[in-house]
């Protein structure tokens, strides 16, 4: 992935950036607003599986599939989009907001949901549990299988070097 505002992860860019790479995903600011679409999504998908709620149907088959897509698909020329809402509107969470009502326009299925994105939601809610996915998510996808590696690679060295003084 090339290098833009939307992915540099600070002053840890420059020099070390090869090294850092696998982490761009999750603690740039792309990272942050692909973790809140997907927060935004997962809790609307909540809440149209929540029985009691009849403002709010289940889904079709159709629109859960198109929100799965939007999470999966989602990449760094969207999250631009994103940041040129932002923009215009001054508020992150918000424009990811409004960025997902654009979204569901494609979507037949889903023309009466966007008044329930964000539905009972504090931007705080949003980023709290954005801030908890990136961390979860590079920990076990980045952090942990490295360190993993690297234990393998120290348990080799000390069994190979287990005779040296």
């Amino acid at each position: 992935m090339p290098l833009s505002p939307l992915t540099a992860l600070g002053a840890i860019d420059g020099r070390y950036s090869e090294k850092t790479r696998a982490l761009v995903d999750y603690f740039s600011e792309y990272g942050l607003i692909r973790h809140r679409i997907q927060v935004e999504i997962h809790w609307l998908k909540l809440l149209a599986a929540t029985d009691g709620i009849p403002e709010i149907p289940p889904l079709t088959e159709e629109a859960g599939k198109f929100l799965d897509r939007l999470v999966e698909n989602f990449d760094v020329e969207q999250a631009g989009q994103v940041k040129a809402i932002e923009a215009e509107i001054n508020h992150d969470v918000k424009a990811v907001e409004e960025y997902l009502r654009v979204q569901f326009k494609q979507c037949g299925d889903l023309q009466g949901y966007s008044p329930f994105i964000h539905i009972a939601c504090t931007s705080e809610d949003i980023n709290s549990t954005a801030y908890a996915l990136m961390i979860k998510n590079a920990l076990e996808q980045v952090l942990l299988p490295a360190l993993t590696k690297l234990e393998d690679v120290l348990c080799r060295l000390a069994s190979e070097h287990a005779g040296l003084p």
